[in-house]
């Protein structure tokens, strides 16, 4: 990745997003482009954490095992995210696992590199305050939504955070183009797959959305969010 490709990715990083040319090149300086291929861990639970990444393609799955040895996938980041960032501030070790969904390029950041960035750039450092309080925000809903006991609900949330993280919005019309597995959303929603078939089938009879493959579309997101965004 020659220098300017990877000071338009940064640019394109939304912690970064407010900093002039001359500062994105002095920031280009502490970066260094990373592949992963689709399926290949990122970042392990638990382990020690000395790095940054900014995501510039691909989808990343945040994920943690609970007592019972399941996968309960956190989030699922996308082009312009960040992740790694709570190891390097508190210094403790990874709080979650980190897998690429697809063939992901990353931009890494040390450890120390960062934290000059943070020190020298307070644009920066409220981008990331922001942006951390933007997830905590959503730890609380999903950890509300996870405690309804209707399954149908809990994947009515799950589709709303898809939405907001994936989708593209046009005229009141929300697309998702790439539509996690279901057994990936079973496991955002806290059930089984088989459930999440059922229900989706259910939302597709109801005229709730339109799948077609890994394509989903809610033509009237208003209506699908006053019907499952009150348990958020």
């Amino acid at each position: 990745m020659e220098i300017n490709e990877i000071i338009e990715n940064i640019s394109d990083i939304s912690i970064f997003s407010e900093l002039n040319d001359d500062d994105l090149k002095k920031v280009a300086q502490f970066c260094m482009p990373r592949t992963y291929p689709k399926n290949s861990m990122i970042i392990l639970e638990e382990e020690f954490g000395d790095t940054v990444f900014g995501i510039c393609e691909g989808t990343v799955k945040i994920t943690r095992v609970n007592d019972e040895g399941k996968e309960v996938i956190l989030a699922l980041l996308g082009p312009g995210e960040i992740f790694g960032e709570m190891a390097i501030i508190d210094g403790e070790s990874r709080s979650a696992n980190a897998l690429a969904q697809e063939n992901c390029v990353l931009l890494a950041f040390p450890q120390n590199e960062f934290i000059n960035i943070l020190k020298t750039y307070f644009k920066v450092s409220f981008a990331l305050m922001s942006e951390l309080a933007r997830r905590l925000r959503k730890s609380d809903q999903q950890i509300e939504a996870l405690s309804l006991s209707d399954a149908e609900n809990r994947i009515g949330v799950s589709m709303l955070n898809l939405a907001e993280d994936m989708g593209i919005i046009r005229k009141g019309k929300v697309t998702i183009e790439k539509l996690p597995f279901q057994q990936d959303i079973a496991n955002m929603a806290g059930t089984s797959r088989e459930t999440v078939s059922r229900v989706l089938k259910m939302f597709e009879e109801k005229n709730l959305i339109i799948k077609t493959g890994h394509r989903l579309v809610i033509p009237d997101y208003l209506f699908f969010k006053r019907l499952f965004g009150k348990n958020l």
